[in-house]
């Protein structure tokens, strides 16, 4: 069986980006390895990493989509936190709405949760 274990999320400066990332998933352990610092999200990795010519920082390629219980909450928290709404919000299956939502460098967060258009 495979499950996701962790997301490289790269950016230009690694301290801004654990220091911003602990802010938006605030739930999260960081932690120390052989020096490498990344953080823990209930077993999930979340390790922030250098952007360089080979995998720059920005808006290309997949998106993690992250359960929220309330979609506006969050999309709410994440502007609080300097986000912009790059995508959506929109209505899904069962009562669920998705959106995305960029971080300080460029990357994309992926939302879906609970959520009423009207």
């Amino acid at each position: 069986m495979m499950s996701p274990t962790a997301i490289l999320i790269h950016v230009n400066d690694i301290e801004s980006g654990l220091s911003w990332y602990k802010k938006a998933f605030p739930a999260a352990q960081e932690r120390v390895v052989d020096g490498f610092r990344y953080l823990d999200v209930d077993g999930f990795h979340i390790e922030i990493v250098w952007a360089d010519a080979k995998v720059p920082a920005g808006k290309a390629g997949a998106v993690l989509y992250w359960s929220v219980a309330s979609l506006a909450d969050e999309m709410e928290r994440f502007l609080v936190l300097g986000s912009t709404v790059y995508r959506g919000p929109i209505q899904i299956e069962n009562g669920l709405g998705m959106c995305q939502v960029t971080d300080p460098f460029g990357n994309l967060i992926g939302l879906r949760g609970p959520y009423s258009a009207s």
